[in-house]
Formats: C-alpha cells, sequence, structure tokens
C-alpha cells in the first residue's frame, strides 16, 4: 500500500464520483479506478458500491476512510516538521549598516553561498533605526549593525567585529597628511554627517563625542546613505567619523586619520529573532564572524 492509493481513494470518497476525483488529483480517470482497485486488492474487501462512475462507501470503506484522512495528515505534519528542522526558507532578508560591513557582508554571503546554493539573500541597505522594528516585524530575518541601546528580548545578538574610529578626510583635506589628530582639533572643522531624520542615533554619538572636549559637532552637510557621504569628504573640505574598515572604498581619494587620543571603537553585531533561528539564519551570522587572530 501506497500513500497515492490513500489519496486517490480519500479523493474518490469525497467527491463520490471517480470522474470529478480524477479531475481534483489532475491524473486520469481510468488511472484512479485501479489504483483504488489495487487498493481493495491488497486489503481483501470493497470500500465502495460501485453505480457507473459514482461511488458509495461501504461500511468498512467508511471506517477506513477516517483512518486514511489521518495517515495523510500524519504524513503532512511530518513534512512540514522535517521541512522546518532544515530551516530551509527560499529565501533570508538581511538588513545591513554600509559603512560597518564593507568586510563583513562579503565573507558571510560567500560563506553562505557554499552552504546553502538554493536559498536566495535579499540585501537591505538600512539604518539602525529602521532595522529592529523590521525584524520584529519579521520582515527582516537578520540585521547585521550598531548593537541597539536596549536588546528587545525577543532578539538575539554576536558580535561580529570591532573596528577603530577614524577621522576620514578627502585627500585635498589641509590635515590629509597628518598620522593622527584628535577630537579637539577636529572641532572646528565642518562635518558632513548622515541625516539627522534617518539616522538619530548617528547624531547622538556625535554629541556625546564631542561633549566630552565641551564642543558640539559643526555639521555642514547631511546625507541619506554611505556612498554620497563619503563623496562629499573626498570632494571637499569636510571630514567624518567612520570605522577602520572603509579604507578600501574610495582608495587614495580617502584618507583614514588616527585619533589620539583614541575613541570607543566601531562594534558591530548580528541580530535576529529566536523564535525563527533557523540553518540559514545561524550559518549567514557563523559565516559573517571574523576569522581567528585577524588583525583590525
Amino acid at each position: 500500500m501506497e500513500l497515492r492509493h490513500l489519496r486517490y481513494f480519500v479523493a474518490a470518497a469525497e467527491e463520490e464520483n471517480v470522474s470529478r476525483a480524477a479531475a481534483r488529483l489532475h491524473v486520469s480517470q481510468p488511472g484512479v479506478s485501479r489504483q483504488i482497485h489495487d487498493l481493495e486488492d491488497e486489503i481483501g474487501f470493497l470500500l465502495f458500491q460501485r453505480s457507473g462512475k459514482s461511488v458509495r462507501l461501504t461500511a468498512a470503506g467508511r471506517i477506513f476512510l477516517a483512518e486514511a484522512r489521518e495517515i495523510l495528515q500524519h504524513t503532512a505534519d511530518a513534512v512540514s516538521k522535517a521541512r522546518a528542522g532544515l530551516g530551509s526558507p527560499a529565501e533570508i532578508n538581511v538588513g545591513y549598516a554600509p559603512s560597518g560591513t564593507v568586510e563583513i557582508l562579503p565573507r558571510a554571503l560567500r560563506a553562505f553561498m557554499g552552504s546553502f546554493p538554493g536559498v536566495r539573500v535579499t540585501l537591505h541597505d538600512l539604518s539602525v533605526e529602521d532595522m529592529l522594528p523590521l525584524l520584529l516585524q519579521k520582515k527582516l530575518d537578520i540585521a547585521l549593525t550598531l548593537p541597539p541601546h536596549k536588546l528587545p528580548r525577543e532578539l538575539g545578538m554576536k558580535e561580529l567585529e570591532r573596528y577603530e574610529a577614524r577621522v576620514a578626510v578627502g585627500a585635498t583635506h589641509p590635515l590629509a597628511k597628518s598620522k593622527f589628530v584628535s577630537l579637539k582639533r577636529m572641532a572646528s572643522e565642518p562635518i558632513a554627517a548622515y541625516t539627522r531624520k534617518d539616522y538619530p542615533s548617528y547624531h547622538k554619538h556625535l554629541e556625546k563625542l564631542f561633549a566630552t572636549i565641551g564642543r558640539k559637532p559643526r555639521i555642514s552637510s547631511e546625507h541619506d546613505s554611505g556612498t554620497s557621504l563619503i563623496a562629499a569628504v573626498v570632494a571637499g573640505h569636510e571630514f567624518t567619523l567612520l570605522p577602520s574598515c572603509v579604507s578600501g572604498m574610495a582608495g587614495p581619494r580617502l584618507k583614514l586619520l588616527k585619533l589620539r587620543p583614541a575613541l570607543p571603537p566601531w562594534l558591530i553585531v548580528a541580530l535576529w529573532r529566536k523564535d525563527a533561528e533557523t540553518e540559514p539564519v545561524k550559518s549567514f551570522i557563523a559565516g559573517a564572524v571574523a576569522m581567528p587572530g585577524l588583525q583590525r
């Protein structure tokens, strides 16, 4: 006896007509009739009283129908549970903060595609403020970002990298050839920043940093992406604060100056929902973790 026999039998019993059962199953009518006859031959009793193409269950058939439905339901449940255990969705959605993940994201993608070639990764360039609610709304599976001020209990978090904070200036900036600068020295210089509307935490971070030297940041332009922010710094006389990993984004046009005294490092973490920690999610995060001994 095979599951196919049970499916054909249940369809015929529910439709009370072999032709309608065949149409429902997208198979030929003779095929349905043959499978049901084979089933009756195997179990040794009739399941239907037949009248042309119409069929009615016998007393034994009614009992067998209840059991057949239960077997098919158990089978469907088993398949669903197994798929959930494998954790192989067709797609995972990953939010990321561009300037802090220029090294992390490529290595995570390489490792993940090697382990789950059939799972599509959709990337979303987002601000820190946008990622947290999208994770909780189940619109993102993973976020690669700065650590939140308060971690919701529904989320897991893993540290991926720590990068030195650097002062980024264009190659023509008067300080471009300096080896070290201080925050106090930069306080009078114009700053290119992310937009306050989209990145309020970035502005709070700047204000907190400059408050340590009794100053306020002199913000001269705002930008909605890392690309436009770096372009503005490269083109003009502004500076910005960025993690050391961005050194390869603009080549020799962008100079990253070390700060003395050093500022707290940029910490990049992975966030995910604890109730959706599937194998692909775990694999992607594992691929995003820095290799042991990698120097920053």
